[in-house]
């Protein structure tokens, strides 16, 4: 996305709607919707099943629904011709995942590849410690994706669709925080605890339990440097409606991130199961879905040429996100299924209210 001084967030927003990339925004949000429909099926509500669609959960979210929103983003920002190639492969792999899994997984192994190639072109033009960790972010996402395809099981290859995640919007925060004009020693504290948190991820693959509680250590230590030294701590008491509503968005999401390293590093290895139920959808639900909540005004507007107008409803959809999530991690630590079902259910229907409030302001605006 291209940045400005007179745009929500700081983009250049221009006034027409861009049609053209509508097909794109498709795709991801069909695979978010699948992801959430897989998602209840794996907390056992009676609903409707396709074959291996439980299955199909994390990579439907990760790769399917982000893997196609961020290199879009990356796309329309840098204006490339061959780079919204990548979304447009990863968006067929995956849709062949339902058809020929192998094939699709092999797409989105190239798709994620297709993505480092942007990050690459990125840190040649903006050699900063922010790119560069974006890259390493999107690196972790091939590399997970590689050790999907070739079979081994998610509970070992989640920490590197976490990493993709977690250092993209660590990155993406880094750059934003400039304008606070953080210290050498701080920006060396945060490069030190992404170190912890890739060598966490490295670990895994070797020692499970050492690796699983190091991930975990790194995990709180972003979540206390955000917390202190984000631009949202700041913006958090900002006058303007939409700029308070994106801080409390980051805000509550680096909380929960905290909480996950809480879980990993008390726990170490987690295979399945309630802990494991409660310490990945700390970090995909409560931090990376707030994160989506609070960057949708920004980057929605910069692909679609179109602002969104706040509505102080948006705070339904954050509440119930967080309420929710809460819920289920209580269903998790006491073991009461019911409490976990719903709590998940609930999650659900936060983010399609997230959706339709977003489709509506949207629409709304170009109305107008």
């Amino acid at each position: 996305m291209r940045k400005d001084g007179n745009s929500p967030g700081g983009y250049n927003i221009s006034m027409k709607l861009q049609t053209r990339y509508l097909p794109f925004i498709l795709l991801s949000i069909l695979a978010l919707i699948l992801a959430l429909w897989a998602g209840l099926l794996r907390l056992g509500w009676a609903i409707p099943a396709v074959d291996n669609l439980a299955l199909l959960h994390g990579p439907l979210m990760v790769s399917g629904f982000l893997g196609v929103l961020i290199p879009l983003e990356r796309a329309v920002a840098i204006r490339r011709k061959w780079m919204f190639a990548v979304p447009a492969v990863t968006g067929l792999g995956w849709i062949s995942m339902f058809f020929m899994p192998s094939f699709g997984a092999v797409l989105l192994t190239i798709g994620s590849l297709g993505a480092l190639a942007i990050l690459g072109f990125m840190v040649r033009r903006e050699p900063h410690i922010h790119t560069v960790i974006m890259g390493l972010g999107v690196l972790a996402w091939v590399v997970g994706n590689a050790l999907w395809m070739i079979g081994l099981p998610v509970f070992q290859i989640v920490f590197w669709w976490m990493g993709f995640l977690v250092l993209t919007i660590g990155g993406e925060r880094l750059e934003l925080s400039r304008v606070l004009r953080p210290t050498p020693w701080q920006i060396r504290l945060f490069c030190g605890v992404v170190a912890l948190f890739i060598a966490g991820m490295l670990l895994v693959s070797i020692d499970q339990l050492f690796g699983s509680r190091l991930f975990g250590l790194a995990l709180i230590g972003l979540s206390l440097w955000f917390l202190r030294f984000d631009l949202a701590r700041r913006n958090i008491r900002h006058p303007k409606p939409l700029t308070r509503y994106i801080a409390l968005c980051l805000f509550g999401g680096y909380i929960w991130l905290g909480i996950s390293g809480v879980i990993f590093l008390t726990f170490g290895a987690l295979f399945a199961g309630p802990l494991y139920d409660a310490a990945l959808h700390s970090v995909f639900i409560g931090f990376v879905i707030a994160m989506i909540f609070g960057h949708a005004p920004i980057i929605f507007p910069a692909i679609l040429g179109k602002q969104i107008t706040f509505y102080r409803a948006f705070y339904l959809h954050l509440g119930l996100l967080h309420l929710s999530l809460l819920t289920r991690i209580i269903g998790d630590l006491s073991g009461n299924l019911p409490v976990r079902q719903w709590g998940g259910l609930f999650n659900e229907v936060a983010i399609l209210l997230f959706l339709g409030m977003t489709i509506y302001s949207i629409v709304k605006e170009a109305r107008a």
